[in-house]
């Protein structure tokens, strides 16, 4: 496991730590899970743009309008 040192303003470690403690972790596991979400959401998007490069200009455009009109955007 590697170890980071992360220099923050006072006012936003203290922030974290609020976050953490309402979450009842430390805020070690506030950053560890913040760090996963990124994560995830950033291999989510590569994946989609592969995806998309591979993909039919029209039918991704048709799925599009199809959710925009069943969540009613």
């Amino acid at each position: 496991m590697a170890t980071v040192i992360l220099r923050l303003p006072d006012d936003k470690h203290m922030r974290l730590k609020a976050l953490a403690c309402r979450r009842h972790i430390c805020v070690n596991r506030l950053l560890e899970d913040l760090s996963t979400q990124a994560i995830a959401e950033f291999d989510a998007e590569n994946r989609f743009r592969v995806l998309a490069a591979k993909g039919d200009v029209a039918k991704g455009l048709d799925v599009l309008n199809r959710l925009d009109r069943v969540l009613g955007d």
